[in-house]
């Protein structure tokens, strides 16, 4: 929890004008002399290092429902990015479809479970009882997400949100600001590297849309049904498509 005397808790009160300031000078060490590309990781460091929960991830939003890991704490983070987008369903999906922060406190019963039952399920299998997303952009524009998770079930206090959104807002201004950077026309170099994970994802996509004739969020739509049907990721699902191990014209 960094140096502030007390855990946050899940009754701890509102950060005061002193702790503000506290958090304001912690968020700017954790960026100080770091390159403008690894600022948004840096943020999500500080969340991890600052706040009550498990591990942090931040995902980037596409075109039709894709989604790309741009940088995960720990790999249970990158699993829960990967099965959100294999489903395509889960807090953070919600949180891009809303356009506001999902608070899923409790994934182990009541409404957060029955909301994303089989996300809940998966989720739970990895150990993890909470997960909150927080949707990143401004008014009209959503590029993606910065989730955080915890391993016991429980709210975010009001201490640990009045960290979060500010620290969303910062992730949103330096993933906005290096897309800013880009010439006009080009496609931004920093997104290159995240989205190249779902590549393959892209290519079996088409390959379904031209055999069976659909639009991409019906192609998409085929490919998660086959990998839930099989217990895989979409990625893993998406490399059968590639090497010609699965069909999708019987």
């Amino acid at each position: 929890m960094g140096d502030f005397p007390d855990s946050p808790g899940e009754t701890g009160p509102p950060f005061g004008a002193e702790d503000l300031k506290r958090l304001s000078r912690a968020l700017a060490d954790s960026v100080a002399g770091t390159a403008g590309i690894d600022t948004p990781a840096a943020l999500c460091r500080a969340c991890v290092d600052l706040l009550d929960i498990t591990g942090a991830s931040v995902s980037l939003a596409g075109d039709n429902e894709t989604q790309a890991l741009w940088w995960s704490s720990d790999p249970v983070a990158g699993r829960l990015a990967e099965t959100q987008y294999t489903l395509g369903d889960g807090p953070c999906q919600s949180a891009l479809a809303l356009a506001a922060p999902v608070l899923a406190a409790d994934l182990t019963a009541g409404t957060d479970a029955k909301r994303w039952p089989v996300f809940a399920q998966q989720a739970v299998e990895l150990g993890v009882r909470a997960v909150f997303s927080i949707p990143l952009g401004t008014v009209g524009l959503t590029v993606g997400t910065l989730d955080l998770y915890r391993e016991r079930p429980g709210p975010l206090s009001e201490r640990d949100r009045s960290f979060a959104f500010p620290a969303a807002d910062a992730i949103t201004t330096a993933l906005l600001a290096l897309q800013a950077q880009e010439p006009p026309g080009e496609e931004a170099a920093w997104l290159d590297a995240a989205e190249s994970d779902h590549e393959e994802v892209h290519q079996a996509t088409g390959m379904i849309m031209v055999l069976l004739d659909l639009d991409v969020p019906q192609a998409l739509a085929r490919l998660r049904a086959h990998a839930f049907a099989r217990g895989q990721s979409v990625t893993e699902a998406a490399r059968d498509v590639l090497a010609g191990r699965v069909r999708f014209d019987d």
